[in-house]
C-alpha cells in the first residue's frame, strides 16, 4: 500500500473520518434508550 494514491483520496478519506467521528460522539452524547 504505497502512500501516493492516497493524496488523490484525501478528501475522501477525510470526509468518512470526520462522518465516522461525528456517529461516535452523536452516539457518546446522545443516549440510547
Amino acid at each position: 500500500m504505497p502512500p501516493a494514491p492516497v493524496a488523490q483520496n484525501d478528501s475522501f478519506t477525510l470526509i468518512v473520518v470526520l462522518f465516522i467521528l461525528l456517529i461516535i460522539v452523536g452516539a457518546a452524547y446522545l443516549p440510547k434508550c
